[in-house]
C-alpha cells in the first residue's frame, strides 16, 4: 500500500463519510445475519485421529469384546466418623432407589438390567437368599443372587425391615467374610479403598446408576443428564453427608459457575473497562463511537461464523477477545491522530500548522495509521491463519475464524470509526460546540512524564536494558522448558467461591460448588465407573500361558503406591483381568473351583497348567464375564485378552498414560505376550500432546511468517530490513517472559492455555508495529533521534498505554471467576497484554536507539 493510495482513500473516507457509514450497515446486516441463517453448533476438539498401537488396540477392544456404553451416576453416603453400614442408612438408600424408580423421567433412562447396585442391594438381597433358604430349603439360592440378578426393590426392602438392628450386623459379618461367596456380587467394589476388610463398619459407600444413552451420534444425552440432577435433589432429601457424581452434574456446576463468574464479573469489567476509556478519551462521545466499533466487528464475528457452519469449541474463546483488544488499540491510534491532527501537531511533513478542520483532521489521521493498521492486520492475520495446516479442525476453524476477524477490525476501524467520528464531530459542530480534545500521552501530564521517562533510558542505557530484557526471556526460556503441559479434566471443574463472594449481597451471591472436591473424594477412595475412570490393557499372544496369569497376579498385587491408578482396600490395583475372573467365578462355581484346583501346583489359586480348559468353563459358567475379558476367534482359540484398569478420573490423562503405560510394561516383560495400554485416559493423552505439538509448530510458523513478512515490508519501503527483526523482538521476550512466569505460577501450559498464549503474538506484533511505524515516519523528518523517539513514543505510546490498559483491566478480572479456565484465561491474557506493552514503549525504543548507533558506526568506519 503506497503513500500516494493511502492518501487517496483518506481523502475518500474523509469527504464521504455518510456514504461509507450506510454502506458498512448495509455490510453488516448481510454478514451479521448468517449469525440467524447459518448454523454453528457445538463442536469439540476436533476429529483426530492418529495411528498409533494404543488407537488400533481400542479400536480391536470395540470391535472384538462386549463394552459397555452406560453413562454411571455415583451416589456416595458418607458419614465422618461415622457408619454407613447400619440398618437405618442401607434401608435408606434402598428406599431412594424405590424412589428413582418410581419417578418415571429419572426411571426412563435407567439401563433395563442393573440399573442400580450398591451394597445396600448386596446385603439386602443375602437377606432375602436367607429368607427363601429357610422357606424353602438351601436349593434354591440361585434363585436370585447367585446370577448377579438382584430381586426387586421391595422383595430387598422387606427383607431388611424384618431384621433387627442386630440381625442386620450379624448378616454384614457374613456378607464381608473375605472368604465368604456373596449372592449378588462383590461387596467390596461399593467400599472405599481404606476400609478394612471383615469389619462391619465404614464411613462411605457408593452406589453406581448405569443410565442408558439414547442420544445421537455426537449428541449429549440430555434426559440422563437433567435424571442425574432429579437424583441429586432426592439424595439431598434423604441423605446429609451424600453426594451424586456425574457429567450431568459437572455440566450443570460449571455452566452455573460461568453464569455466576459472569454475574460477578460483568460489573466490575464494564466499570474498569469503560473507566480507563474514560481516563484515555476524556470524552463519551469517543468512548461510544468505540464501542459502537467493537460491537460491529462482534456482529461480523458472529455473522462469519455462521455462514461458514464453524462450530463453537473451548478453543474459540479466545477469538472476541482478541478482537475485542485489537478493535480497541485500532480505535485509540484512529482517535488519538485525529486529535493530534486537530490540535495542528500532526501533518505530513512534520511542521505544524495550527488548528485544522475536521476533514483534514480525520484525512491525516488515517494517512497517519493506515500502513501501520495495514501491517499489523496483514502479519496478525497471517499468523493466525498460519494454524489451518493443523491436523484439527478446530485449530483450523480457530484459524480462519481469527483472520476473518482481524480483517473485520480493519475494515471497520479503518473506515467505519473515522467515518462515525467525523460525522459526530460536525453533529457537536452544529451545535456551536468546536471540540480539540489532546491525544492521551500528550502535554504534560503523568503519562506523558512516564512516557519520556522510557525515551530518557533508550537514550541513556539502551545496552543495560536490552541485557537486563534478555536475561530475564532466557530465565523465561529456561523456566518454559520446565512448565507443566499436562491436561487435567479435574482442572476445568469449578471452585467454590471465596468468602469475599460469599457475602455479596442478593443476586451477586454465587452458589457453593463442590463438585471438585467430591471427585478429589471418589479418586481417593473408590474404583469408579464410568468416563475417564478407566483404562485398558489389551494382551495378545499366549494369553492362555499361565506364566501370562502370573505376571498379571504379580503386576495387579504390587502397585506402585503413587501411581494413579487405583487401589482396592487389600492394597492390589483395581484391575479386572482373567485372573479376577477365576477367582470370582471359582467362588461361586464349584465346577470352576475344582478344575482350577486340579491345575494349580502352587496353591496361588490360579492354573498352572491347561488354562485353556478352565477359560472354556468360565464361558460355561459365566458367558457374559468371561467374554468382557476374553476374547475366543471363530476357531474357538483364544486370540487376546483385556484388563479394564481402574484410575483416579482428576488425574491427567498423561499421568495416568504413564502408569498405564508401565503397567501394561510390567506384564509384557514377566510374560510370553504384548500388552498395549489403551482406554479414553490413554487416548487422550495422545491427543492432547498430539494438540499441544500442533499449537507450538503453529507458534514457530506464526512467527517465521511475521518475521519475513516484516523484513520484506521494511525492505520495501525504507530498504532496511533490519527493522523487521527489530520490530518482532519484542513480540519474542515477552512470549518468554509470559512462558516464564507461567511456569512460576504452576500454570501449565497445554492445549487450552496454548491458544490463549497465540494472544501475546496478536497483541504483541501490533504493539510493535504501531510504534515501528511512528517511529520511521518521525526519524524520516526529524533530525535527531531523541525527538524521533519522543515523539514516536509519547504519540503512538499513549494510544498504546490506553489500549493495554483497558483490555488489561477487562480481560485480567477474569482472574476473579469462580470457574477455572476463565481464571486462567483472565490470569494468562492480561499477563500477555501487560508484557507486550511493556516490551514495546521499554525494549523497542532501546533497540531503535542501539540500532542507530550501529548504523552510525557502520557510517564513519
Amino acid at each position: 500500500m503506497s503513500k500516494g493510495i493511502v492518501e487517496r482513500y483518506a481523502s475518500f473516507v474523509a469527504s464521504n463519510s455518510r456514504f461509507v457509514i450506510l454502506a458498512f450497515l448495509v455490510i453488516t446486516a448481510l454478514v451479521g445475519a448468517g449469525a440467524i441463517v447459518g448454523e454453528s453448533e457445538d463442536g469439540e476438539i476436533g476429529q483426530f485421529e492418529t495411528d498409533s498401537p494404543e488407537r488400533d488396540a481400542l479400536q480391536e477392544i470395540e470391535s472384538t469384546y462386549d463394552t459397555d456404553d452406560a453413562i454411571v451416576t455415583q451416589i456416595v453416603v458418607r458419614e465422618e466418623d461415622g457408619d454407613v453400614l447400619t440398618r437405618e442408612s442401607l434401608l435408606n438408600s434402598l428406599r431412594l432407589q424405590q424412589e428413582i424408580r418410581e419417578n418415571e423421567s429419572i426411571n426412563s433412562t435407567l439401563q433395563e438390567t442393573g440399573g442400580m447396585v450398591g451394597i445396600e442391594n448386596v446385603v439386602a438381597t443375602a437377606a432375602s437368599v436367607e429368607d427363601r433358604r429357610n422357606q424353602r430349603g438351601n436349593g434354591s439360592a440361585a434363585e436370585a443372587g447367585e446370577s448377579g440378578q438382584f430381586p426387586p426393590i421391595d422383595v430387598q426392602i422387606e427383607a431388611l425391615e424384618s431384621r433387627s438392628d442386630e440381625e442386620v450386623e450379624s448378616l454384614l459379618q457374613r456378607v464381608l467374610d473375605p472368604d465368604a461367596t456373596v449372592p449378588g456380587g462383590d461387596p467390596y467394589e461399593f467400599l472405599p479403598s481404606d476400609y478394612e476388610p471383615g469389619t462391619t463398619s465404614a464411613d462411605a459407600r457408593i452406589t453406581f446408576v448405569f443410565q442408558a444413552d439414547e442420544s445421537g451420534s455426537g449428541e449429549d444425552p440430555a434426559d440422563a443428564y437433567n435424571a442425574q440432577l432429579a437424583i441429586e435433589s432426592l439424595v439431598d432429601q434423604r441423605f446429609d453427608g451424600a453426594f451424586v457424581f456425574g457429567q450431568g452434574i459437572t455440566d450443570d456446576a460449571s455452566s452455573r459457575a460461568v453464569g455466576d463468574s459472569f454475574t460477578i464479573i460483568t460489573p466490575v469489567a464494564l466499570i474498569l473497562v469503560l473507566g480507563v476509556l474514560g481516563i484515555a478519551y476524556r470524552d463519551v462521545a469517543d468512548v461510544l463511537v468505540s464501542v459502537v466499533g467493537i460491537a460491529i466487528v462482534m456482529a461480523w464475528l458472529a455473522g462469519v461464523q455462521g455462514w461458514l457452519e464453524v462450530p463453537s469449541s473451548q478453543l474459540l474463546i479466545a477469538v472476541p477477545f482478541l478482537l475485542i483488544g485489537l478493535s480497541i488499540d485500532y480505535s485509540l491510534h484512529v482517535v488519538m491522530r485525529y486529535r493530534e491532527a486537530r490540535n495542528g501537531s500532526l501533518d505530513t511533513d512534520g511542521k505544524s500548522t495550527g488548528v485544522r478542520d475536521q476533514t483534514t483532521a480525520m484525512r491525516l489521521a488515517v494517512v497517519g495509521v493506515a500502513l501501520a493498521l495495514a501491517a499489523a492486520t496483514f502479519s496478525t492475520g497471517i499468523g493466525f491463519l498460519s494454524n489451518y495446516v493443523s491436523p484439527l479442525r478446530a485449530i483450523r476453524d480457530f484459524a480462519v475464524l481469527s483472520a476473518a476477524g482481524i480483517v473485520a477490525t480493519f475494515l471497520v476501524f479503518i473506515a467505519l470509526v473515522p467515518a462515525m467520528k467525523l460525522e459526530v464531530e460536525r453533529l457537536f459542530q452544529r451545535f456551536g460546540r468546536d471540540r480539540r480534545k489532546p491525544a492521551v500521552g500528550g502535554g504534560s501530564g503523568p503519562i506523558n512524564y512516564l512516557l519520556s521517562g522510557t525515551v530518557t533510558l533508550a537514550q541513556r542505557a539502551p545496552v543495560a536494558i536490552i541485557a537486563v530484557a534478555l536475561v530475564a526471556a532466557v530465565a523465561g526460556g529456561y523456566g518454559a522448558t520446565t512448565i507443566d503441559t499436562e491436561f487435567n479434566q479435574a482442572d476445568f471443574l469449578p471452585e467454590d467461591a471465596p468468602e469475599w463472594a460469599k457475602s455479596l449481597p442478593g443476586p451477586f451471591a454465587p452458589d457453593s460448588y463442590d463438585v471438585r472436591n467430591n471427585l478429589a473424594y471418589l479418586s481417593d477412595n473408590f474404583r469408579q465407573q464410568g468416563e475417564g475412570s478407566e483404562a485398558q490393557i489389551l494382551l495378545r499372544e499366549n494369553v492362555t500361558s499361565p506364566a501370562t496369569l502370573d505376571a498379571i497376579e504379580q503386576t495387579t498385587n504390587s502397585p506402585d503406591e503413587e501411581s494413579t491408578i487405583v487401589r482396592r482396600s487389600d492394597g492390589t490395583a483395581a484391575v479386572e483381568s482373567p485372573v479376577s475372573l477365576i477367582r470370582t467365578v471359582a467362588r461361586q462355581n464349584e465346577t470352576v473351583a475344582n478344575a482350577v484346583a486340579e491345575r494349580d501346583t502352587d496353591d496361588d489359586g490360579l492354573p498352572d497348567r491347561d488354562v485353556v480348559a478352565v477359560y472354556d468353563l468360565l464361558f460355561d459358567a459365566d458367558s457374559e464375564r468371561a467374554s468382557s475379558v476374553l476374547a475366543r476367534g471363530e476357531d474357538e482359540q483364544y486370540q487376546s485378552a483385556r484388563l479394564l484398569v481402574g484410575v483416579q478420573a482428576d488425574a491427567s490423562s498423561q499421568s495416568i498414560n504413564e502408569d498405564v503405560q508401565a503397567f501394561a510394561s510390567t506384564i509384557e516383560g514377566n510374560a510370553p505376550v504384548t500388552a498395549i495400554a489403551t482406554g479414553g485416559p490413554v487416548i487422550s493423552a495422545g491427543l492432547q500432546d498430539a494438540l499441544l505439538e500442533t499449537l507450538i509448530q503453529g507458534f514457530a510458523v506464526t512467527l517465521v511468517v511475521i518475521l519475513v513478512f516484516l523484513v520484506a515490508l521494511y525492505w520495501w519501503r525504507h530498504r532496511a530490513p533490519g527493522l523487521g527483526v527489530v520490530t518482532l523482538a519484542p513480540v519474542v521476550v515477552a512470549l518468554a517472559w509470559l512462558l516464564g512466569t507461567m511456569a512460576v505460577f504452576d500454570i501449565a501450559f497445554n492445549s487450552e492455555t496454548a491458544v490463549i498464549t497465540s494472544l501475546a503474538i496478536g497483541l504483541g506484533v501490533d504493539y510493535s508495529i504501531h510504534l515501528s511505524e511512528r517511529f520511521v515516519d518521525e526519524r524520516s523528518r526529524r533530525e535527531s533521534l531523541e525527538s524521533a523517539l519522543s515523539a514516536a513514543v509519547t504519540g503512538t505510546g499513549g494510544a498504546l498505554l490506553g489500549s493495554a490498559a483497558t483490555t488489561a483491566c477487562g480481560f485480567g478480572v477474569l482472574a476473579l471467576a469462580l470457574s477455572p479456565p476463565l481464571q486462567r484465561f483472565g490470569i494468562v491474557t492480561g499477563l500477555s497484554i501487560v508484557y507486550a506493552f511493556v516490551a514495546c514503549v521499554i525494549l523497542l525504543p532501546c533497540l531503535f536507539a542501539v540500532r542507530e548507533r550501529v548504523l552510525d558506526w557502520r557510517t564513519t568506519a
